[in-house]
């Protein structure tokens, strides 16, 4: 977008277009660029070519005025009912404030407009219903810039807020003086954070305002109050805060995890309100016209040098316009009730977006897979990683923290996952081996001859095996592995064959009954027949019996 300029610059601007100046005499007298220049001058001579069609009109209404102008001037100085006491006087529309001094059509509408900024309407609402109530035929730019200059005409009352102290510092950034960077001289940013209860302050110049600076800034700052505040007052800087909200701000996540890890809260200002933090806005003027004005440096650590110096001889011993007393002595009664510095340094993160797996539930971070808990199989979650650790978050809930692991390799704590999901070989052989000894002695013996004649191949076998005491009794396989043992197979087919042999031969039995009537069987009768009169004769048939 080309820049614009002012009314009165324009005025100015049309006044010497209009007396044919050159566009370089008008550059060389005003400074504005010729391309500006150029741009006026197209708008001025269309405007002119317009008027032109105009000037009947024009002229005749001048000629009305000056006939108006001689009859005024006609009549006698006693009917002109001049004040007695020589004052001039100004009728003066009654209300809070004073209309602008403006020509523009929206001035006949001046109480309506402020009744309605009373009720909070906005200059669009406003102009709208000027359009549809009032018949307005003026431009909606007339009526937002009456309204901007009836809101300067009436400033807004904020609340004076005291803080105890240690409960709050602010914080803002500012432009430093110049100081020399490859061969020119830039104005860095100066970095200013207030203790709301002493103004004690804390000035530092740097060259971004990046989230890194911005963390680094605090804890030299909290070093030099040997302490930390409970609350941090800050704007709407994307270091801070990623997206402004009135009710529920996004703070950046690095900036949260660094109040998190030094214990103090973030207070976002709202939009466009610097009177929230007016400690801070009123120290880094201070700082800007006491200590830099008019002043340049070869680079930044001499400029921090001399705003160390200048705080400590000057900014901490003066007597407060506010408080009226010493900051120095002050902030001697608010240093104890500061929280204390954390034991190290803020290490700051990466972050990044990950797909949690769905086959084993792990996550790639840094060329290294991290398990993750299984219900989040499938989601996308959001990880913070550096050197040292991981953390996973999902929905801004921290599920997962593990220290960091090299490149290729499995973190070993996976006590997230199912216990049956987590073992290792050798673990795994030995819950194998449990599950044999509780079938029988001979099917342990054959599982580890297996191993030792098959290596890790062995395993599947011998859970085929195992899971046979699912359909057939424990002795069977035992029996079955025993027979096996003997013969030195370690086949899980086998195995199967003989346990289905072995099956087979009892339910064959069990089908076998003893018939209790046949051909060359006596029945019971005959036999108690014969048995008695052999008793009766005093055992005379003894012989023919045996």
């Amino acid at each position: 977008m080309s820049n614009r300029i002012d009314m009165l610059s324009k005025e100015h601007l049309v006044g010497l277009i209009s007396l044919e100046w050159s566009d370089r005499k008008i550059n060389r007298v005003t400074g504005l660029h010729r391309t500006t220049i150029a741009r006026y001058r197209k708008e001025y001579q269309s405007t002119c070519s317009v008027n032109a069609e105009k000037a009947d009109v024009v002229e005749a209404a001048c000629c009305e005025d000056h006939r108006l102008q001689k009859e005024r001037q006609s009549v006698p100085l006693a009917e002109k009912q001049v004040p007695t006491d020589g004052v001039v006087h100004f009728e003066v529309p009654t209300g809070s404030g004073a209309p602008p001094s403006s020509k523009s059509k929206v001035w006949q509408y001046h109480s309506l407009i402020r009744d309605k900024l009373a009720l909070g309407q906005s200059a669009r609402s406003i102009y709208q219903d000027l359009v549809t109530d009032q018949d307005y035929h003026g431009s909606y730019d007339s009526v937002k810039r009456y309204v901007g200059q009836l809101k300067d005409r009436e400033p807004k009352l904020y609340a004076r807020i005291e803080t105890l102290p240690g409960e709050e510092a602010q914080v803002d950034f500012g432009e430093g003086a110049k100081t020399l960077r490859n061969g020119r001289y830039r104005k860095p940013w100066l970095f200013v954070m207030t203790l709301s209860y002493s103004r004690k302050s804390y000035e530092e110049v740097v060259w971004h305002q990046d989230v890194e600076t911005f963390i680094r800034c605090h804890e030299r700052a909290f070093r030099h109050f040997s302490g930390i505040p409970a609350i941090i007052k800050i704007d709407n800087l994307k270091s801070g805060v990623l997206q402004a909200h009135l009710y529920e701000p996004e703070l950046n996540p690095h900036y949260h995890a660094f109040s998190q890890h030094s214990g103090f809260i973030i207070m976002p200002c709202r939009v466009a309100t610097p009177q929230h933090k007016g400690k801070v806005e009123s120290g880094v003027k201070y700082a800007q016209n006491n200590a830099l004005k008019g002043k340049t440096f070869a680079d930044l650590s001499e400029q921090n040098q001399y705003l160390r110096y200048w705080n400590r001889t000057w900014a901490s011993t003066r007597i407060h316009g506010t408080t009226k007393r010493q900051v120095n002595r002050m902030f001697q009664e608010e240093q104890p009730c500061l929280k204390p510095l954390p034991e190290t340094s803020f290490p700051l993160f990466k972050i990044g977006e990950r797909k949690v797996n769905t086959v084993d539930s792990h996550i790639e971070v840094g060329g290294a897979y991290y398990p993750v808990p299984p219900q989040y199989m499938g989601h996308q979650v959001i990880v913070h990683y550096n050197q040292e650790w991981v953390r996973v978050y999902y929905r801004g809930q921290l599920i997962q923290r593990l220290y960091a692991i090299s490149k290729g390799r499995f973190h070993p704590d996976k006590r997230c996952l199912p216990e049956n999901k987590t073992l290792s070989q050798a673990a795994y052989l030995q819950r194998l081996y449990a599950r044999c000894q509780r079938i029988g002695a001979a099917v342990l013996e054959w599982a580890e001859l297996a191993v030792s004649k098959r290596s890790l191949q062995a395993c599947r076998a011998i859970v085929g095996v195992v899971n046979l005491s699912k359909k057939y009794s424990h002795e069977m396989i035992d029996q079955a592995c025993r027979q096996s043992l003997e013969k030195s197979i370690f086949n899980y087919h086998i195995v199967l064959e003989q346990v289905k042999a072995l099956a087979d031969q009892k339910q064959s039995q069990q089908k076998i009954s003893f018939i209790q009537e046949s051909e060359i069987i006596r029945l019971p009768s005959e036999y108690h027949q014969i048995v008695s009169p052999a008793r009766r004769s005093g055992g005379k048939e003894s012989t023919w019996m045996s």
